[in-house]
């Protein structure tokens, strides 16, 4: 683990220097990694440094900073204009906060009171499950999800956008007995997270989280209003996490652990909703063995098929999913790629030294060009769900096999 250095007396980014006393009644802080940092540097935006630190094996340089709330948006924009679906920062309600998840950002080994065993041992319950999923189910959500205005964090759209996930996991899981599903409250926006639980049995007390952003963002300087359909950032994660749900409640499967599917909140303006939901969960020490993050399954960009993210993840979870896939999947190609510091949300469980895994439709350079924009439509991730079929069936198999785990 490496140490932190605080920044002292004043820091100039923008050009202009701001002193430690002004600094203090900015208001918000924000950890990010080298190239956001970099980003922010070249776009004249003022912020002051309040520490840095190197991350795990010495990939980057990780920064606390403080900047002023009334310049999130720009702030925001800069870096999903620049890095595009890696946006490279995470919002903090408060410095010690930040100060946790910059901690985080250092972490060497992923200290996890239970480790599954990653042997794949379930054929007979997975295979059926996964012969029942339906790219067309996948589709459908897709474009009931995409046809809201927009479902930005602070809209009214944004908020009927997780009621009607809530009504819709609801009315599948009435057909199991076993499931509940609840809408998570954050503070100071309206948009809710939502999350069906289906409780285990004897290990019950052990979790794993499938999640995906509900939420969409357009750069237009109007985001409440503007479109932002977010087809596939990220109505197709939420949909395979829909299909997912479906069809372990059509096969009536009883886990022996919880399994939590997530539809987070607010992850477009700095991965707020995981944020609030990891914290819940690291204070009320939740054993959760092992997290999946779904954002973006649904454009094909580049040759394979399934590139699985390597830095800020678990390296012995992603060799499992490689087995995984490879068993289960076989025609599907695995990649590995990287993509810098809180580029979705299971960076807000990795701060917390979570075991997480983040599979990509593409490389990070040949994603889904349409991305925060009227544009990120069904039609321009060419009218299918075919794509996203393989993840629904990647993620059907990951929550059965940990969800069991019965060598």
């Amino acid at each position: 683990m490496y140490g932190t250095s605080l920044a002292t007396a004043v820091i100039m980014v923008s050009g202009m220097a701001v002193s430690g006393t002004a600094a203090a009644s900015q208001g918000s802080w924000l950890t990010v990694g080298e190239a956001a940092f970099a980003q922010l540097k070249l776009g004249g935006h003022k912020v002051t440094i309040r520490a840095n630190q190197l991350a795990a094996g010495g990939a980057e340089n990780l920064y606390l900073i403080e900047v002023r709330t009334r310049d999130l948006p720009s702030i925001a924009a800069t870096l999903h204009r620049k890095l595009k679906h890696c946006g490279g920062f995470m919002f903090h309600a408060s410095e010690a906060q930040a100060r946790v998840a910059l901690a985080g950002g250092a972490l060497r080994a992923v200290p996890l009171s239970t480790r599954p065993s990653y042997v794949l041992a379930n054929q007979a319950l997975v295979t059926p499950i996964l012969a029942q999923m339906d790219e067309q189910q996948i589709a459908a959500t897709i474009i009931r999800l995409s046809g809201f205005v927009n479902r930005y964090y602070s809209s009214a759209h944004g908020a009927q956008a997780a009621d009607w996930i809530s009504t819709t996991w609801a009315a599948l899981a009435a057909g199991h007995g076993n499931m509940a599903v609840t809408q998570f409250d954050h503070a100071g926006y309206a948009q809710r997270s939502v999350i069906a639980t289906i409780t285990g049995s004897d290990k019950a007390s052990e979790v794993i989280v499938l999640g995906a952003h509900l939420d969409s963002i357009s750069l237009s300087a109007e985001r409440a209003q503007a479109p932002a359909p977010g087809a596939d950032d990220d109505a197709s994660g939420v949909a395979v996490l829909t299909e997912v749900l479906r069809v372990l409640v059509q096969a009536d499967y009883r886990p022996r652990r919880t399994i939590k599917l997530i539809a987070y909140a607010a992850e477009e303006v700095g991965l707020r909703g995981s944020q609030d939901i990891a914290r819940e969960f690291k204070r009320n020490k939740v054993d959760v063995v092992g997290v999946l993050q779904l954002d973006m399954t649904n454009f094909k960009g580049s040759s394979k098929d399934i590139y699985l993210i390597s830095d800020y993840t678990d390296g012995e979870q992603n060799r499992f999913l490689e087995k995984l896939i490879a068993a289960y999947l076989p025609t599907v190609n695995i990649g590995s790629d990287r993509c810098g510091y809180a580029c979705s949300d299971h960076a807000a469980w990795s701060a917390l030294g979570y075991a997480t895994s983040m599979p990509f439709e593409s490389t990070l350079a040949q994603d889904n060009p349409s991305i925060h924009s009227k544009n990120d439509t069904y039609a321009n991730s060419g009218a299918q769900a075919a794509h996203a079929l393989k993840f629904a069936r990647m993620a059907a198999a990951y929550a059965v096999e940990l969800g069991t785990d019965s060598p």
